[in-house]
């Protein structure tokens, strides 16, 4: 495993972290504490080192796991990310006492003293318009219950308003069907000394290659129920991607790049981007992370492969992803 700086936190993380969205159980299942644990020391054994919370993630089952697993091994840096238990979710809910109740449950629900870094949970737009929610973290920093923060965003405009602020690095959706970040923030980004987390690397497994049109989901996965962001931005599912067209370019990218195992590709490619500090692959099982982390070790892509992935981009997912996000 290789290693790199995140940003203004100093923090020396894997190239390959993980996400834990899906931690103990896919997507609508019960969560397993044994999974979970499994997991996370699975992901640790490949060298991975930090990992990717949120208080919401399994009912605060995945913040607790992680917490558990810091006691073993403190060497392990992580991001929590607050916000989205708001109800309702508007930017008038972002005061000070939410903000502030969020990180002392997490604070607690962890069982540390201070949170390595805390993110914003893809609040709407307009917040990041509003100075006082930036203030009112700052606070907490000098206050020693959290040590960095930053923002998990939607669209890149929003990422690159953040930027205005103290922030110590953007979690962000980048991957081979979702490119814009890369065009101007990653440039912006490096010069602020931001660190760039990025989510969603294989589109909601659309990546991985392994999809076909008769592949389905269960009813309460958001492959199933959100495809047209019913329940939150659809650009959270499958990348905002159609899902056929998905299938079809992921077939593509497998023949010409004459691969059959694209999600190593996939992570790779990401990498690529001197400006990405760790990628975040979900996993609900050990043999999960356990395979994403050895994608750090395979060879740089060539010009031709880089150019087929734009292409491929160019081709079936451009218009309109990029100019929805």
């Amino acid at each position: 495993m290789k290693f790199r700086t995140l940003g203004k936190t100093g923090f020396n993380i894997s190239e390959v972290s993980l996400g834990t969205w899906q931690l103990g159980g896919k997507w609508g299942e019960p969560f397993d504490a044994k999974d979970a644990a499994e997991t996370l020391a699975a992901a640790y054994e490949s060298g991975v080192n930090y990992f990717d919370t949120a208080d919401i993630y399994q009912d605060g089952h995945s913040e607790h796991a992680v917490g558990e697993f810091l006691k073993q091994h403190p060497d392990v840096h992580y991001s929590t990310k607050i916000g989205r238990k708001l109800e309702p979710h508007t930017p008038a809910s972002y005061t000070k006492e939410n903000l502030t109740t969020f990180v002392e449950s997490s604070l607690k629900n962890m069982g540390v003293e201070a949170l390595d870094l805390v993110l914003l949970h893809c609040p709407p737009t307009s917040v990041y318009y509003d100075p006082t929610v930036f203030w009112t973290l700052d606070e907490l920093k000098k206050a020693g219950k959290i040590q960095n923060y930053g923002v998990s965003v939607e669209r890149v405009e929003e990422a690159e308003k953040a930027l205005q602020f103290d922030i110590s690095a953007v979690e962000i959706i980048f991957n081979m069907f979702r490119l814009r970040p890369a065009e101007h923030f990653f440039t912006e980004a490096q010069a602020a000394n931001v660190g760039i987390l990025a989510r969603v690397p294989l589109a909601s497994g659309l990546l991985s290659g392994k999809y076909t049109l008769a592949t389905t989901f269960g009813k309460d996965d958001h492959r199933t129920y959100n495809r047209d962001g019913a329940a939150f931005d659809k650009g959270e599912t499958f990348s905002g991607v159609d899902f056929a067209t998905g299938v079809k370019a992921a077939d593509e990218l497998k023949h010409r790049l004459g691969t059959d195992n694209l999600a190593d590709m996939a992570l790779r490619y990401i990498l690529m981007y001197t400006a990405v500090s760790t990628v975040i692959p979900g996993a609900s099982k050990p043999e999960q992370i356990t395979a994403n982390a050895q994608a750090a070790e395979l060879p740089a892509f060539t010009e031709d492969q880089m150019a087929i992935v734009q292409d491929i981009y160019n081709t079936y997912i451009k218009n309109p992803v990029e100019y929805l996000w």
